[in-house]
């Protein structure tokens, strides 16, 4: 079974392609960032690939990205991706292409070799595997209340204007209300969405996020 695997760090890395050798499987290609990853995905089109979310080089999202956009030009590519965290984001954005096998285990389960080549070989057969916690956390997520029932009805209003792009001064004439009026509902938005004052979050746009979101 061919397996291209993307992860920065080397030492790490190394001792992934001997694991999966051991098992079998063979390493068409070992790479360390996000456009080496995208090029021997297209290149050797494996039957799996094992992907870390951060790579460079901007070790954000890098790893997965490279790996959904080679998904789209090579359809039902399996990936199991590794993270060090539950990125519920990543998660689900891997799981809404549902052609082909995919996989999201955190790296602690690396060191549990057997569950690790299990999960492996489900993802290259077009199964999935998802991490417990990973699961457990996305059922949480999706258990707790829409954060907009705190809302009011003209809470709601507010925040469907400023989701339209909508200034203070806009949304008091659009509602026929003072500006002053518009600011209250706008600071309430933020205390019922658990918003607080910060300095490097534009909560209006955390706001709009939570509402198109919902």
């Amino acid at each position: 079974m061919r397996v291209v695997l993307a992860e920065d760090l080397a030492l790490l890395r190394d001792g992934l392609v001997r694991v999966l050798q051991a098992h079998g499987f063979t390493v068409v290609e070992a790479v360390g960032d996000g456009p080496s990853l995208h090029r021997a995905l297209l290149e050797h089109r494996p039957d799996v690939a094992v992907v870390d979310v951060r790579l460079p080089p901007t070790f954000t999202d890098e790893g997965l990205r490279a790996a959904v956009e080679a998904r789209r030009e090579v359809p039902g590519l399996p990936v199991l991706v590794l993270s060090q965290y539950v990125e519920q984001l990543y998660a689900k954005e891997l799981l809404s292409d549902r052609a082909g096998g995919v996989g999201y285990l955190l790296k602690d389960r690396i060191s549990q070799v057997k569950e690790f080549i299990d999960a492996l070989r489900r993802v290259a057969q077009g199964g999935t595997a998802l991490d417990p916690e990973v699961v457990a956390q996305l059922l949480d997520r999706r258990a707790r209340h829409d954060p907009l029932q705190e809302l009011s009805d003209r809470e709601r209003e507010v925040l469907g204007l400023i989701a339209q792009g909508r200034s203070n001064s806009a949304i008091g004439q659009m509602l026929y209300i003072t500006e002053k009026a518009v600011s209250k509902h706008t600071n309430n938005i933020f205390r019922k969405l658990d918003l607080p004052t910060s300095a490097e979050d534009n909560r209006r746009v955390l706001a709009v996020l939570t509402y198109l979101e919902t």
